[in-house]
């Protein structure tokens, strides 16, 4: 029995996961006879004994069973760098050129995606499954481990950092070698390290690599492949034409300009990639003597256009990003028409075609081996997925592409199709009409930034063969109605009999259609009975069709991310994996039977999942939140990962004594994590239930309760720190991060660890107390210095954390202080007060000598500080303002530049404004008083109101003091400037963080030190003129 015979082929891989996939792959290569497959077994190779631990006995066993050719290609997939991607015509295209790949000329690339296949099916190469038609395929570390043991002695794999590379360079001579930098230009290999590698057949390099002025290609005169990415290879280019057997030439993402005239002597290249090289501009006139060339890619360069005689390059099967001109210096469409072996092909820049009779001289469809097109126009959408104003199209424009892409239609054999940039009101008649004969081969289909079209391809559900579709950006379109998904009459020697439509779709991405709200598919409607995975992202979509539910009965994946108005994911019998991201309005998921992975990232919203009763793994993904879903009580996942705040983390650090244990204590197996700076891991909590553990490096102690005395009563705490317990908390979770970074260095004086409630205790006692730092310390157990530390540390968290609370308020937070100023003070278009005060630091009012320091601030009609900016003492309130950031942007205009206002009939308008007292000069958006002695009615009234509107910031300020006596600099200061400005942003951003959370702030009005006039300048005739329209304004409203 081949059962029997199997189970003992896998009792030999030791339980390996890798190794019984690969003898899978050999298996299925043999015939399904029992003698065929106990030969595997019996095997010679099993047995060896003292193997190095590179060969892995399946992989050997597999690469044995390989053809001479296949071997080689295996052994050469080996070499290419494992951090960069390599697509698959780029690796056929490196087998052609070595000479692995035989048989005739005409169908070299077709043997060998042969081999590319095989590897697949050996499960030796595995394909990434983030890109399509397994174009891009990852070699696992022990299966590149082997090729490479088993290449040793004639090719080189190597990464920078490792050790003796330039030994083992110097040391031996190699046909291959593969260099991957990762780091640095420092840690990038000299070029002079290779030159002693005279035999050297390929050189595949990734990353930087140090090449100086004399540094050539003359040493490698056997050079047959040569891939350079990512470094600056202008030196090298001079020498390039001494290569005279190069077959492949890759300088992809590279500094080249141009290529040497000389190229056109190197008769055997067949392959040349410029991907990427954005500052590469001419093609050299001699291009278009390469008569081997079968591949070339110009795509991501500059180039305006190819040298005309490129009709002459009748080898070529592969051409990207060939740039469509009419001017006739260039090569034009019409010198593709000879080339009628092409089998890929990438046409750029459509928009310049002015006439349709151009591009049917292509004669695409005249080309029965094409399979692969992309027609490509340059894109008129913004970053929002909407059309740029400045790129919108005319009626003309549009019909005149219109006709140009109905002239581009394929052969009947094409499979991969890519429309890019379109801009027609109407898809090509190819793509509307009979598509079921035009496009009779298609499999895979990409259409990018269709900008205009309001309709998808109605005919796209007959194509019998078709298997993905991605529409990424099609802003016009509001609807997919019945149209896109008819079920049809499929036509055969037996009767006529219904078909569902896209009969053999397994995946479908829907991106970026940004006002689509309506897809209709009724549930009786036949369609997508194979679909097994379905994107949808970036759309209004207010509900999913009942047909998908009904319908697409093989449905395993569904991805929905950034849908707007989507309220639930429900009824799907058939899914296994849901994911979900940035879904503002989904509330519930019920009814999926066969759910094992959920994936929920940002859904805030989200109250119900339930009747999900196969749920293996659920992961959790959103930094704000502070406890876990009440649904995690009703359901019994496996495995739960989670990606939260520190706040919650730490009640889940707790356990079962934590309020959260209720909702995670029964998951078999909980990994949760919190960020700080980049690493999204950095606090973590490790949970099994059975057996119990709980892994945490958050430590209990620092997140428990404060214990200073302070905790135990409500109004005393309010009292002494002048906030409720709801602000104390949010600053606690505020500096949280930081603050576990030393969580355990400081202590009472009795040894007990101060957690971090008492730690922010301590500093805000520190901060806003009169009191001596020694009389602190003593009252609340502490040493003097760890007072001192723990405030300064503090004080640096709330620098580092807080500047979001004393930013300057965007267009929509404006419109509100305007707003408000407007019905306080009756002050239109004002947004905010400008004040100047002392910070007197130190142990008497000396300011000279005692490094005391102006503070400049704009408040807001609640009192909050939205500019801050410090100054030395020696300043005046005039030079202060003048040497402000705030200054410098509003000239600039980069400040206080909205909307304005109407201030009379004939169309005055005053701009947005600040007001200050008479100390400051009268600028166009900074308005004082007026002083005359005999004031008119108008400007008496504008006086009253600016006046009136001043008192925010005397409040303010005045609270200020009021809260924070540390700066009143009597018992307390620091030792430098530059800790005096920490503490004073500080000081800053906590007073406004205490007012963005409090209700009814109770506000004081103490008097703060009159501050003596400064000499004003003279204000400009801008100023004095809307000073002038405002005041005459308040007299009329």
């Amino acid at each position: 029995m081949l059962k029997d015979i199997g189970v003992q082929i896998i009792a030999k891989c030791d339980g390996l996961p890798l190794a019984v996939k690969i003898m899978g792959g050999l298996l299925c290569q043999k015939d399904k006879k029992h003698r065929e497959w106990e030969m595997v077994l019996d095997d010679s190779i099993w047995s060896i004994s003292g193997l190095p631990e590179e060969l892995n006995h399946a992989v050997y066993l597999s690469y044995e069973d390989l053809s001479s050719c296949a071997k080689q290609c295996f052994l050469h997939y080996s070499l290419l760098p494992k951090t960069a991607v390599f697509y698959r015509d780029q690796i056929i295209g490196m087998w052609v050129s070595e000479g692995f790949v035989h048989g005739n000329s005409d169908y070299l690339e077709e043997l060998g995606s042969t081999y590319y296949k095989e590897l697949i099916l050996r499960n030796l190469v595995e394909p990434n499954t983030q890109y399509v038609d397994q174009c891009v395929c990852n070699m696992h570390d022990v299966v590149r481990s082997f090729a490479q043991f088993v290449a040793r002695n004639e090719a080189l794999a190597t990464c920078s950092g490792e050790t003796n590379i330039v030994s083992k360079l110097s040391g031996h001579e190699f046909l291959q070698i593969s260099l991957e930098s990762k780091g640095s230009e420092s840690d990038g290999l000299d070029w002079s390290s290779l030159q002693a590698q005279k035999t050297l057949r390929a050189l595949i390099s990734v990353g930087y690599i140090n090449i100086k002025p004399g540094d050539s290609l003359v040493h490698f005169p056997c050079l047959r492949t040569l891939h350079i990415d990512s470094a600056h290879v202008v030196e090298l280019l001079e020498s390039l034409h001494e290569l005279k057997h190069l077959r492949y030439l890759s300088l992809e993402n590279t500094d080249i300009s141009s290529l040497p005239d000389s190229i056109g002597k190197m008769k055997f290249l067949q392959y040349i990639s410029l991907y990427g090289c954005e500052q590469f501009l001419k093609v050299p006139h001699s291009f278009v003597k390469l008569g081997q060339l079968r591949y070339l890619n110009f795509c991501g360069t500059s180039i305006e256009g190819i040298p005309r005689g490129f009709h002459a390059l009748t080898s070529m099967r592969a051409l990207h990003g060939f740039p469509a001109q009419v001017d006739g210096h260039w090569c034009s469409l019409e010198e593709l028409g000879p080339l009628s072996q092409l089998k890929h092909l990438q046409l750029d820049g459509l928009e310049n075609i002015t006439a349709s009779s151009s591009a049917a001289k292509a004669k695409l469809g005249d080309k029965v081996h094409l399979t692969d097109l992309t027609l490509a126009c340059g894109s008129i959408l913004g970053y929002d997925g909407l059309i740029k104003e400045e790129d919108g199209v005319s009626e003309e424009e549009q019909q005149k592409i219109e006709k140009v892409f109905d002239e581009l239609c394929p052969p009947p054999r094409l499979e991969n199709l890519h429309i890019r940039g379109y801009f027609g009101q109407r898809l090509p008649r190819w793509m509307m009409s009979s598509l079921d004969v035009s496009l009779s081969s298609l499999r895979i289909l990409f259409i990018t930034d269709l900008a205009c079209c309001t309709q998808l391809p109605d005919g796209l559900c007959r194509l019998p063969y078709l298997e993905f579709i991605q529409i990424l950006r099609a802003p016009a379109i509001k609807r997919v109605g019945p149209e896109f998904m008819q079920s049809y009459h499929q036509h055969s020697p037996r009767p006529s009999q219904m078909v569902a439509a896209f009969p053999r779709l397994h995946k479908m991405e829907l991106i970026g259609m940004v006002e689509w709200e309506e897809w209709e598919w009724e549930e009786q409607v036949q369609a997508f009975p194979v679909l097994q995975e379905l994107m949808l992202k970036q759309c209004k979509l207010k509900c999913l069709p009942p047909g998908l539910a009904s319908q697409a009965g093989a449905l395993n994946k569904l991805t929905i991310y950034n849908v707007q108005g989507l309220i639930s994911v429900e009824n799907f019998p058939s899914l296994v994996e849901l994911e979900l991201d940035e879904n503002l309005d989904l509330e519930r998921i019920t009814n999926l039977p066969r759910l094992q992975k959920l994936t929920i990232q940002d859904c805030p919203k989200l109250k119900a999942l339930e009747d999900v009763p196969a749920l293996q793994r659920i992961i959790l993904t959103d930094e704000d939140m502070e406890a876990l879903p009440e649904y995690m009580g009703g359901i019994n996942p496996r495995h739960l990962e989670l990606y939260c705040s520190l706040v919650l983390l730490t009640s889940i650090a707790a356990g079962q004594s934590g309020a959260e244990w209720d909702k995670f204590g029964h998951v078999e197996h909980v990994k949760a994590y919190a960020s700080e700076g980049g690493n999204s891991r950095k606090w973590y909590v490790l949970y099994t239930a059975n057996p119990y553990s709980l892994e945490t490096n958050v430590s209990h102690s620092f997140m428990s309760r404060g214990t200073l005395t302070s905790f135990e009563d409500g109004q005393r705490f309010e009292s002494l720190f002048k906030m409720t317990r709801k602000n104390f908390s949010y600053i606690c979770s505020l500096v949280m991060g930081p603050s576990m970074e030393d969580m355990n260095s400081y202590t009472f004086v009795d040894g007990r660890v101060l957690s971090l409630e008492d730690r922010v205790a301590v500093a805000l006692r520190r901060l806003q107390s009169s009191e001596p730092t020694e009389s602190i310390a003593s009252s609340v157990g502490v040493n003097e210095s760890i007072i001192l530390l723990v405030t300064e540390r503090f004080v640096d968290t709330v620098w580092e954390q807080a500047d979001h609370h004393s930013s300057w308020p965007d267009s929509s937070e404006m419109d509100k202080i305007k707003s408000k100023f407007d019905k306080i003070h009756n002050m239109h278009n004002c947004c905010g007060v400008i004040c100047t005060r002392h910070i007197p630091f130190g142990p008497n009012w000396d300011h000279e000598k005692n490094g005391s320091t102006l503070i400049q601030v704009v408040v807001d009609p609640e009192m909050r500080f939205r500019n801050i900016w410090l100054g030395s003492a020696g300043m005046t309130q005039s030079s202060l303002l003048h040497d402000s950031a705030l200054f410098k942007e509003c000239v600039k205009g980069d400040l206080l530049n909205g909307s304005k206002l109407n201030t009379a009939l004939d169309g005055s308008e005053v701009g947005e404004y600040i007001i200050g007292d008479a100390g400051y000069p009268l600028l166009p958006w900074l308005l004082t008083p007026y002083e005359e002695e005999e004031l008119s009615d108008f400007k008496t009234e504008f006086n009253r109101r600016h006046s009136a509107a001043t008192t925010c910031a005397l409040k303010a300020l005045a609270r200020f003091k009021d809260t924070w006596k540390c700066l009143h600099g009597e018992t307390w200061w620091p030792a430098n400037l530059e800790t005096l400005s920490k503490i004073i942003y500080a000081c800053c951003r906590l007073h406004n963080i205490v007012i963005d959370m409090e209700d009814d702030a109770a506000m004081r009005s103490t008097k703060w030190r009159n501050y003596s006039k400064e000499v004003r300048q003279l204000a400009n005739e801008d100023a004095v003129r809307a000073r002038d329209m405002l005041s005459q304004y308040f007299l009329v409203v």
